[in-house]
């Protein structure tokens, strides 16, 4: 097999980097405009937005999001254990990039969640090609490293867009605007079609046996069917304490600072995305002394303890706020740059993007009952986004009991 020269080698890091800063970058996109869209729909209609109303629309929109990713991980795993990477990754980065610009016309609520349910689709496919595609070109001594690029670059994109927030105030008559800019991505489309390598081991899995793959069958089958269980699981604790939680950090920023700090949410986005950005980087750093095991049940102990910290020690908006804001946003965030390691590690390269895929989207699934089920909590607690975050948050006590049963893959080669 012939190896890639550098200039091939950073072309699919550089495309992966920008689809999944992209990718996130849109998802960071909907909680600064969430509140004053429904705002500015309902005052189209005669009728306000209170801070419940926003609240339940919030985590309507956002299990429609992770529902809509968790489909898309496993159509666009499948379709890129089919025909290739890099055409399923293309198609996955023109879907999400085209249905958050069509936000700009919604004029209901539920038009917001119909728009990030599709969008969706093509963001949970993004990272499951760009995951495969990188770890499969790059050479094995890489792979941590990598891992943590790519999980670093989704939250470049959050500080992106929270950055543009700062400059940019988001307001009832500006929110369609920013809306706009998720449809700037698909240009990106040409270029991976153009410049971007396809993965040498896909083809040669491929050109094995071209007619014998079921991808679906055969990570539900053993010996597959375990390591299926325990990727969905440890994807779903990392997912159901971000989306259950840590997402509504910026309303609840907003809510405390109120009119006096228009910008606090902006801030509030940026500090934990910056923070986020250090996560991934340094839990690479970090696997390198540690199993893959131990890695784990420390992210899961120091999430615990940075949001149970945040959640129950504060009640007014301010710098001490921001500063344990950007610790929590590294510590939950860390997850995202441990799983593009461990997931790949767990399946052959025939199924490798469906099977990495499926079970961390899958994990959305459970992670969007978690978001319904805060906003159901938000609004029981009279609007207190902090103490519904307190009790999500307790998943990580589950993390830390479910990681002893994961198979141990530090310092083995990808299965072929």
């Amino acid at each position: 097999m012939e190896k890639p020269d550098n200039k091939r080698l950073y072309a699919v890091l550089l495309a992966a980097f920008l689809g999944w800063m992209f990718d996130g970058l849109e998802i960071g996109l909907f909680p600064l405009i969430a509140s004053p869209a429904l705002q500015q729909i309902q005052a189209a209609k005669g009728l306000t937005a209170d801070s419940t109303f926003i609240g339940l629309w919030m985590s309507y929109a956002t299990a429609a999001f992770l529902i809509g990713a968790a489909l898309g991980g496993v159509v666009f795993g499948w379709l890129g254990d089919k025909i290739g990477r890099v055409r399923a990754m293309s198609l996955s980065i023109l879907v999400y990039s085209l249905f958050t610009g069509f936000i700009y016309f919604a004029t209901e609520p539920w038009h917001l969640a119909a728009s990030r349910f599709v969008a969706a689709l093509g963001m949970g496919g993004e990272w499951s090609l760009g995951v495969a595609l990188v770890m499969e070109v790059w050479p094995e001594k890489h792979r941590p490293l990598m891992a943590g690029v790519i999980g670093a670059a989704a939250n470049v994109g959050f500080a992106l867009i929270s950055t543009i927030a700062i400059f940019f105030k988001v307001t009832a008559d500006s929110w369609r605007w920013v809306a706009l800019v998720g449809a700037a991505p698909a240009l990106l489309t040409f270029a991976i079609r153009i410049f971007v390598p396809e993965s040498e081991k896909w083809r040669a899995a491929v050109k094995a046996s071209p007619a014998k793959t079921r991808p679906l069958t055969e990570i539900f089958s053993p010996p597959l069917l375990k390591h299926t269980l325990i990727a969905i699981m440890l994807s779903s604790i990392a997912l159901i304490g971000t989306w259950g939680s840590v997402q509504w950090l910026p309303l609840w920023a907003d809510k405390m600072a109120g009119a006096v700090n228009p910008f606090a949410k902006a801030y509030t986005a940026l500090a934990s995305s910056l923070g986020a950005v250090a996560g991934c980087l340094l839990s690479v750093w970090f696997g390198g002394f540690v199993t893959r095991r131990v890695g784990f049940f420390l992210l899961c102990l120091g999430s615990l303890f940075t949001c149970q910290w945040l959640l129950r020690g504060f009640d007014a908006y301010n710098g001490a706020f921001l500063a344990l804001t950007f610790v929590v946003g590294a510590t939950t965030a860390a997850f995202y740059g441990w799983l593009p390691l461990y997931l790949p590690e767990l399946f052959p390269t025939r199924v490798r993007a469906t099977g990495q895929g499926l079970s961390y989207n899958a994990g959305r699934i459970l992670a969007a009952v978690g978001a319904i089920y805060g906003g159901q909590l938000v609004a029981s607690f009279d609007g207190s986004y902090a103490r519904a975050g307190a009790i999500i948050t307790l998943i990580y006590i589950v993390g830390m009991a479910v990681i002893w049963i994961a198979p141990e893959t530090k310092g083995k080669p990808l299965p072929e």
